[in-house]
């Protein structure tokens, strides 16, 4: 009789032993679930799907910091293709001047109100002038706030019977703003400036 009881003792204690290690390894499983899928979820919210020409696309979610001079030389570079490049026509000069406007301050209008007033555009528009804008450099310094600019650019200047070719560089500083649909970088040029825009050469065009 004693040995039975010996022997259901020892069995019961196998069936705890078991059950205690089958329990620690449901628990080790569930956690490591747990935590696998807090990753995976962490990880998909650094993840952006957009969606172009009917196909999704992934990018990736970062500080901003990381892409200050990526996005601060790309918006120097949208300011100027809008603000220098010109044809003769009054609606397209307001609507590129407009969209120039809401990447600047009024260090920028002022010298639009210049210009307008000097019959810049008036010549454009009567002398079939276009002028166009090639950005070859942005220098962007973001060891400092706000962050200095400096950009390296070439003017055509297309005329009926001529192409006027004029080296362009000026200078300003970025201040954080707000992002909107009419200002997607977030950045607002400041006591912009024109250090140099001075005759290359001119080239005649073929009647």
């Amino acid at each position: 009789m004693f040995s039975k009881m010996k022997n259901i003792d020892t069995a019961f204690r196998h069936i705890r032993g078991f059950t205690m290690l089958v329990i620690l390894c449901c628990a080790a499983i569930t956690s490591y679930s747990i935590y696998k899928s807090f990753s995976s979820v962490a990880l998909m919210q650094d993840k952006v799907y957009i969606l172009a020409n009917g196909k999704a696309l992934e990018a990736f979610a970062s500080d901003r910091k990381d892409n200050v001079p990526v996005e601060a030389r790309d918006h120097v570079r949208t300011f100027h293709q809008f603000f220098f490049s010109l044809d003769p026509d009054d609606k397209v000069i307001k609507a590129n001047v407009t969209k120039a406007l809401y990447l600047a301050d009024n260090s920028v209008k002022r010298i639009y109100d210049d210009l307008k007033e000097n019959g810049y555009y008036s010549g454009i528009i009567s002398g079939n002038i276009s002028q166009t804008v090639i950005v070859d450099s942005v220098c962007i310094d973001i060891n400092e706030y706000p962050y200095r600019f400096k950009c390296y650019a070439r003017q055509n200047i297309i005329r009926t019977t001529s192409i006027l070719n004029r080296n362009l560089i000026t200078e300003g500083t970025l201040r954080n703003v707000s992002r909107s649909d009419n200002n997607p970088h977030g950045f607002l040029i400041e006591r912009f400036n024109t250090l140099e825009n001075k005759d290359l050469g001119t080239v005649n065009r073929k009647p």
